[in-house]
């Protein structure tokens, strides 16, 4: 399957709880879904938004790598 760009792609990522704000600020100007585990210890995280290449998608991969607990769907 081949994407063209720009393209909306959607980033879902699982944090430990309290760590969502910095997902957030991996795309901040994009709306951010947030939906608690049933014994609330994580949180996951959808976010949609308009990506202009693929490098910009991986760019936002390793950004979130960088956060502790961080597991990228």
């Amino acid at each position: 399957m081949e994407t063209s760009f720009p393209s909306l792609y959607m980033f879902k990522f699982i944090v430990p709880n309290g760590k969502e704000n910095e997902i957030g600020a991996l795309l901040p100007n994009n709306e951010m879904v947030l939906k608690s585990s049933s014994q609330g210890k994580y949180v996951s995280a959808t976010i949609k938004a308009m990506m202009r290449d693929s490098q910009s998608i991986i760019d936002v991969y390793e950004k979130a790598s960088k956060i502790k607990g961080v597991i990228a769907l």
